[in-house]
C-alpha cells in the first residue's frame, strides 16, 4: 500500500474546488490512458461539495463523462430518492448535470430494489456487479479503481466501516453493515480488500470535528480501531483536508512551502 501524503488547503470552500479541479485532471488522464475511468464517490458534506463545485467547474466537460463509470462507497440502506442516501446527493450536486452513461451509474441497492428488505443480498448484488465491471488488467474481483474518494468521521471511520465492527474483519467486496452507530444503523459498504484495489484513495476532511480522526488515521493505530489507518491506494493515497481538519498535524505538514 501506498505511503499517504497530505495536502492542506485554507477551508472547506477552497478544498471543495481543489479537490474538484484535482478531479478533473486525473480523469482526462485516466480516459486517455485507458479509455474508461471508475470513480468511486463519497456522500456527506465535503464529498457532496466536491460534486457540487465539479458541476460548475469550467473545466467540468474536459472528462469524456459517457466513458466514467460511477460506484459508492457505502450507502444507506434506504429507498432510491431518499434524501438520506449518497447516490441522491450525488446526482443532484452533479450526475443530473452531465452527460453520463445510465448504464455506467452503479447506485448501490436499497429495499426498494430487486432484494427488497435484505442488506445481505443486496451486498452480494453490489459484489456481482463490481466483479462483472472488471477486465482482465484489474486482477481481482474488483475494477482497479482510478479514484476513490472517501470522507472520515469523527471516530476514524470510512464508508461505513466503523470501528471495532464486524465489517472491518470482512473479506467479501461488500458487505452488509448492521448496527452503524450512526443512523440509520443498517448500510452496505466496501470493504477494506475493495478500498485498497483502488489505484488511489482520496480521503477528504473537513472541520475541527475532524482533527483527532486525520491524525489518528496518519499515526500508527490499526484499522480496526481507526478504519481509516486501512484505507490506502495501491499507487497513492492522499489526505485532502483543510486548516480546521489539519489541526492536530504537526504544523508544517501538508502545506504550501512545507519540506
Amino acid at each position: 500500500m501506498s505511503t499517504p501524503e497530505i495536502l492542506v488547503h485554507v477551508d472547506e470552500s477552497l478544498l471543495a474546488r481543489a479537490v474538484a479541479a484535482r478531479l478533473v485532471t486525473r480523469l482526462v488522464d485516466a480516459v486517455y490512458a485507458a479509455g474508461h475511468a471508475n470513480l468511486v464517490l463519497t456522500g456527506g458534506g465535503i464529498g457532496t461539495a466536491v460534486l457540487a463545485e465539479l458541476g460548475v467547474a469550467p473545466a467540468r466537460d474536459a472528462v469524456d463523462w459517457p466513458r466514467v463509470d460511477f460506484w459508492w462507497g457505502d450507502e444507506r440502506f434506504a429507498p432510491t430518492g431518499d434524501p438520506d442516501r449518497n447516490e441522491t446527493g450525488a446526482r443532484s450536486a452533479l450526475l443530473d448535470k452531465i452527460n453520463v452513461d445510465p448504464a455506467r451509474v452503479h447506485p448501490m441497492p436499497g429495499p426498494d430494489g430487486p432484494d427488497g428488505d435484505d442488506p445481505e443480498a443486496a451486498a452480494a448484488r453490489y459484489a456481482a456487479e463490481l466483479a462483472a465491471a472488471t477486465r482482465p488488467e484489474d486482477h481481482g474481483p474488483v475494477p482497479s479503481f482510478d479514484v476513490l474518494m472517501l470522507g472520515i468521521g469523527p471516530e476514524g471511520h470510512v464508508a461505513s466501516l466503523f470501528p471495532g465492527l464486524p465489517g472491518v474483519y470482512d473479506m467479501r467486496p461488500v458487505v452488509a453493515v448492521r448496527g452503524s452507530p450512526k443512523p440509520p444503523p443498517i448500510r452496505i459498504s466496501l470493504t477494506f480488500p475493495t478500498i485498497q484495489a483502488a489505484r488511489e484513495v482520496w480521503i477528504l476532511a473537513s472541520g475541527a470535528e475532524k482533527a483527532d480522526a486525520v491524525a489518528l488515521a496518519l499515526s500508527d493505530a490499526g484499522p480496526v480501531q481507526v478504519p481509516a489507518a486501512g484505507a490506502r491506494g495501491r499507487q497513492r493515497t492522499l489526505f485532502l483536508v483543510d486548516e480546521a481538519a489539519a489541526g492536530k498535524l504537526p504544523p508544517d505538514i501538508g502545506r504550501p512551502g512545507a519540506h
